[in-house]
Parts: structure tokens; C-alpha cells; sequence
């Protein structure tokens, strides 16, 4: 009202200046009661937003009693370690460039999993600001150490310079520390704690002369625990190659050290991330070595079956182990389910099998044939999954309307935190669209969901009018900054445009726009069949029309697109926009 008490016509027409008031207070009256929608700014109101899985494989194996899925963690959540204090299992994941880093997750049985959060959840924790989205945070190690009752996660964070690091908590539940940088190099640390007290470090790590391409050591360091830190001078490699030289084994990584029966295993994962994964096993009675490896290498793997068998599990590898209920060993595991067009778009999954120690060397059980998509449930557990706060399996639908206290923590952002840019209201969540296009590599205003099945809708109903060609809001299927499709709408002149545009190994173009009215929210749709996605609108939220057809998803799989992701959607908007409508 202060623009209006100053205005001249006011200033001379008192009566006017009274009628005027009489209509704002009735106008006052009526909204008290029932409150009008706010007009939609060039900063869109996400109203709800509905992820549905529709995976065949989840129709045609219906879960019987006692029997839950495989896997435990769909959509990208690769590279899985575990740990266990009593009967408190808590697992890890790979975050990359994804903000907040590295989500954990706590169950009692290693069937029914709850996510509590994240590990790193602050930026003086994880900067990845400027770091492509399969850069940043690899391949996290979780371990508890009995001797002080404190959790340790320790990860090699590719940005902000941090390199190998470790952070720790006597509570999981409730935060962790800042990051002690350690003075080592390499990639995919572990820590091991042995029960006389003393700690180990194992890593990934480069030859002094590589003989051959993907040729790598695994390296052992003593670890002070009192200082957080590796002690210069105590390290050895450990494996050279992987399990025989002779036979130039590539990618030797993710190690982890057990001991039973006084003996000490270390296990890895060999042969790269690809088709030729696999997990391999060695012992020694001294946890520096010398280590030999088991004659039954490997222990895991999916690399020597028909490309063409049925609900294919793939590149399967970079485990972890942990002894389950009723002292049952079980071991966590990264493998791909590749849609029938071979493509990987829902990334490297978090996969868990029995392990049969009985002897003296682990074997996953059933993890050298062909992998099922259920398992057996492991004895007096109850299967609760999407229930009570634990996470889906299988066929599921996600809705959030935006009015929760607290933002799922599938919600996640790009190379930034996402309270940077959203922000809750009454209708739903508002996104402060940032000068940051789709394609670049900083922050971008995008709350993305993991794709988590091969077959998918997922649907938004925004509240949004663009000001500027600058402008535009909408969804992204996305799997890095130089592959993915944003469908928005933007503006041209005085008109609004919905547009779909494809961004290709970093060149992009509009495959299909058009002209629509925006005197109501706006619904906006993605359906995904394996390799054919479909994007629709409506403009009453119920009759949906495409636009653009239907278009391949192949730039959205990882071996297409490279990296170490999977595809995401998202909530997208940006005042940096580009694209401009046909």
C-alpha cells in the first residue's frame, strides 16, 4: 500500500482513498478464508512431483514369502562398503559430485535399509563445485573400531584438494567430523583395525613403473590413530598386478582387510569396472604380507555368461563383507542391470549375497552363475521394504508434495548444497533458478531423483511464467553435463515456448518446441520404456500431449555417455537458458 498512499490521485481524492481501502480490507477478508494461488514468477513453484516404477522383471517374479530383491539400492548408488557395531549395520555409497556426499544407510538384518543421511552434508566437508559429476567422492570405507567405540569413513574426494581423507563419529545418527587430510596417494582407501589395537590403511595405488595399461599396486600403511594420520615410512605394496602378474590383471582396487581364525584376507575388486569386474580374494598371517591369493579366484564375478541371458546382472565387483544375523557372512556388491538395448541407465547398483566361509577362503554364493533377482531372506527376518520409513525395492512409487518438515534425502543437488536454491512454501517448493545452464560445470539449481528402474514415469506440476528468453524451468533426464535432455519452458518475445532439447557429448539441439498458453500450472512428464523416452505436458493435469516423440535414451547410459553414474531426473530451472524455441 505504500506505492498506492503516495500516489497523486490519492493525495487529492480523499474519497477515493477511503473506497479504495474498503476494497483491500474486503479483499483481506475473503483471501483470511480462503487464500488465492500467488501468480507465477520467473522463480517456478514445484507443486508435487511422482516417481513410478514399472520394471517387467518386478511383475513377472512376484516376491513369495520370505524372499526379498536384488538389488538392495536401485539406481546409482554404487560402490557399497559396510560395517557393523552389534546388531547395527551401516552402509556407504559413492556420491561423485552430488551434494550432499556419500548417503549412508542403517538397517538390523541387511534386508530392511533406512537412509539417514549423508556422511559429507557440508560444503567445509565436500567441495566439488566445478568438478564434473563422475569427479569428487570415490569409493568410500566404512569401518568401526571396537577399541574406541568410533565409526571411521574414509574416501579419496577427486576436487577441492582435499585428496584422501577421513572422517569419524561415535554416531552415525548424529553427524561427522571435519576431514583429516592424510598423506598418502592413490585411490580407494580402507581401514582396518586389528584387535591388538594397532590400524592399517589399504589403498589403490600407481606401480613405480607400470608394465602395462591399468597396471596398479595395492598399498598398506601403519595408521596412527591417535592423530588421524598414516605414519610416513611404514608403507609396502601388497599386491602387484592383482592375483597372477603374468597375466597383465588390470585394476586393482577397492581393498579391504578381515581377519578370522588369526589369518588376515585381503579382497579387491579386479579387472576394471566395466564387463570384466570381478572380486577377488588373498591371505596372510600377518596383515602386511607377504599376501597369496586364493586358488579359486575370483570369488564374484558375472563376466563369463551369454551377453543375451534374461534379466542380465552385469560387471559385477567392488565388494564389501560383513558378518550378517546368525553369524551368517554376507557381502555387498556393485553390479548394472542393462536394459535390452545393452545401455545402462540406471548406473551401478548396490547389490548383497550370502558368502559361504566354511572353508578357509569366502565365496559369494551363487555370485559365479548367473545372478536371480531375489533372494532368499535371511532366517527370522521379516521383509519390510517400503515400509515404515525403510527404503522401496522393486516396482514403487515416490510422490512428494513438498510440505514435509524435511526434504527426502533422495532429493539431492550437483556440485552444491540444495538449500542454496529452494525453498518451501505453502504450494510447494520454489527453486531460485541460477545463472548456471544445464551443461556447465558449477552449481545448478536441479533437484535430482535417481532413476531406479529401467521402465519409469515421472511426473511435476509447476507453477512458472518466464520473464526472458534467459529463463527456463522444467525437468532434465540427465547423466553429466555433456549428455542429458532438459524439457522446460522458456519464452520468445511476448510468447511461452515448451521446448526438449538434447545435449549430446556437449552439443546441443532442439529436437521439438512449441507454443503453449500458461494461464494454469503446468504438468510436465517423462516416460521411459528400456531404451524410448517420452515426454508429454498438460495443460488441465490430466490430458497429456508429447512432444517430440519418442527419443533414445542412449546418451543417458553410462556406457555411452562414460563415467561412473547413472542416470538422474530432475527438477530444473535456470536464468542462464540458451535454447532457443524453433
Amino acid at each position: 500500500m505504500k506505492k498506492t498512499l503516495k500516489s497523486p490521485i490519492y493525495k487529492y481524492c480523499p474519497v477515493l482513498l477511503l473506497m479504495a481501502l474498503l476494497l483491500f480490507s474486503f479483499s483481506e477478508n475473503e483471501n483470511s478464508t480462503e487464500p488465492k494461488p500467488k501468480k507465477a514468477t520467473n522463480e517456478p513453484v514445484f507443486l508435487s512431483a511422482t516417481y513410478k516404477g514399472e520394471d517387467k522383471v518386478y511383475k513377472e517374479y512376484p516376491l513369495k514369502d520370505g524372499e526379498f530383491y536384488n538389488p538392495i539400492l536401485q539406481g546409482t548408488y554404487p560402490d557399497p562398503a559396510i560395517t557393523r557395531k552389534g546388531d547395527d549395520y551401516y552402509m556407504v555409497c559413492s556420491s561423485f559430485a552430488m551434494f550432499p556426499g556419500v548417503p549412508i544407510f542403517h538397517s538390523k538384518d541387511l534386508v530392511n535399509w533406512t537412509q539417514i543421511g549423508h556422511v559429507l552434508d557440508r560444503t567445509s566437508q565436500l567441495d566439488v563445485h566445478n568438478t564434473g559429476i563422475s569427479q569428487g567422492v570415490y569409493a568410500p570405507g566404512i569401518t568401526y573400531n571396537e577399541n574406541n567405540d568410533t565409526f571411521y569413513m574414509i574416501t579419496t574426494a577427486f576436487a577441492g584438494g582435499l585428496g584422501n581423507i577421513v572422517v569419524k563419529t561415535k554416531d552415525p545418527m548424529k553427524g561427522w567430523s571435519e576431514p583429516y587430510k592424510l598423506k598418502f596417494d592413490g585411490i580407494d582407501p580402507s581401514i582396518f583395525f586389528d584387535d591388538d589395537g594397532k590400524a592399517y590403511v589399504v589403498h589403490n595405488d600407481a606401480p613405480e613403473e607400470a608394465l602395462y595399461q591399468g597396471h596398479r599396486v595395492i598399498k598398506i600403511w601403519e595408521y596412527d590413530v591417535e592423530k588421524d594420520q598414516i605414519i610416513e615410512g611404514t608403507d609396502k605394496v601388497i599386491v602387484n598386478g592383482g592375483v597372477d602378474l603374468a597375466d597383465q590383471p588390470i585394476w586393482i582396487e577397492a581393498p579391504h582387510v578381515y581377519k578370522k581364525n588369526g589369518l588376515y584376507y585381503l579382497m579387491c575388486a579386479e579387472g576394471g569396472t566395466g564387463g570384466w569386474h570381478s572380486e577377488v580374494i588373498f591371505v596372510s598371517d600377518n596383515p602386511k604380507g607377504p599376501y597369496e591369493p586364493a586358488p579359486s579366484n575370483p570369488i564374484l564375478t558375472q563376466r563369463y555368461f551369454p551377453k543375451d541371458r534374461e534379466n542380465m546382472v552385469d560387471w559385477a565387483g567392488h565388494a564389501d563383507l560383513v558378518k550378517g544375523p546368525n553369524d551368517k557372512y554376507y557381502g555387498v556388491f556393485l553390479a548394472i542391470r542393462p536394459n535390452e538395448a545393452g545401455q545402462v541407465t540406471t548406473g551401478r547398483e548396490t547389490f548383497i549375497l550370502p558368502v559361504d566361509w566354511s572353508g578357509k577362503f569366502p565365496v559369494f554364493e551363487n555370485g559365479l552363475v548367473p545372478m536371480e533377482p531375489k533372494l532368499q531372506m535371511p532366517e527370522g527376518v521379516e521383509n519390510n521394504t517400503g515400509k515404515d520409513g525403510f527404503f522401496p525395492n522393486g516396482n514403487f512409487t515416490f510422490t512428494d508434495d513438498f510440505q514435509a518438515d524435511r526434504l527426502d534425502y533422495r532429493w539431492i543437488g550437483l556440485r552444491g548444497p540444495r538449500e542454496d536454491f529452494i525453498k518451501k512454501t505453502k504450494s510447494g517448493l520454489q527453486i531460485k533458478p541460477f545463472e548456471t545452464d544445464i551443461n556447465e560445470l558449477a552449481p545448478t539449481s536441479t533437484l535430482f531423483y535417481r532413476q531406479m528402474h529401467k521402465d519409469f514415469t515421472f511426473t511435476t506440476k509447476m507453477n512458472y511464467k518466464p520473464k526472458s528468453a534467459k529463463d527456463m524451468a522444467g525437468i532434465t533426464c540427465y547423466q553429466n553435463e555433456r549428455f542429458n535432455y532438459a524439457f522446460g519452458i522458456t519464452r520468445k518475445d511476448k510468447d511461452y515456448y515448451l521446448l526438449l532439447e538434447r545435449t549430446e557429448n556437449g552439443k546441443s539441439k532442439i529436437v521439438a518446441s512449441k507454443k503453449i498458453d500458461l494461464d494454469n500450472p503446468v504438468s510436465l512428464k517423462v516416460k521411459a520404456i528400456g531404451d524410448q523416452y517420452e515426454f508429454s505436458y498438460a495443460l488441465d493435469g490430466e490430458n497429456y500431449e508429447n512432444l517430440g516423440g519418442k527419443v533414445s535414451g542412449d546418451i543417458l547410459s553410462t556406457n555411452v555417455a562414460g563415467g561412473f553414474t547413472g542416470a538422474m531426473v530432475g527438477l530444473y530451472a535456470t536464468s542462464a537458458n540458451d535454447a532457443t524455441p524453433n
